[in-house]
């Protein structure tokens, strides 16, 4: 298994930083201007669900984001693991979403490269999933 790495671990944190302010404030521009050319992202849900390639289309998908959680989505680390490529921040999520409280625990991976996100997975809880 590959080794933690230092670096990794640091861009990945800066990068989540910023993600986390996007969804709490819907202002996406420092997190995907932390984004490589090819980037890509991976959801298990809706519209975007499956591979998705392109940082348009990241920056589509996370305005979508913002516009189901108009007041910010708010997220705690439980937990964080890496190794030399990838970073995976365990979360609870909280916050309205259509007015109603909404809860949820995910794991977000982001893959680094060349000091920058070059693919970003979202796992998401089951209740989600479920849509209940």
């Amino acid at each position: 298994m590959p080794e933690a790495s230092v670096q990794t671990l640091r861009v990945a944190e800066v990068a989540f930083q910023a993600f986390t302010q996007g969804l709490a404030s819907g202002e996406w521009s420092p997190f995907l201007d932390q984004l490589s050319d090819d980037f890509t992202f991976w959801f298990p849900a809706g519209s975007f669900k499956g591979l998705n390639h392109g940082k348009e289309k990241a920056k589509a998908f996370f305005e979508l984001a913002s516009s189901l959680f108009p007041e910010g989505l708010t997220l705690t680390i439980l937990q964080v693991v890496s190794n030399s490529t990838t970073v995976v921040f365990e979360v609870r999520s909280s916050g309205l979403m259509a007015g109603h409280p909404y809860e949820n625990q995910a794991a977000i991976a982001f893959d680094v490269r060349d000091n920058k996100i070059c693919a970003y997975r979202e796992y998401l809880g089951v209740v989600f999933q479920l849509g209940q």
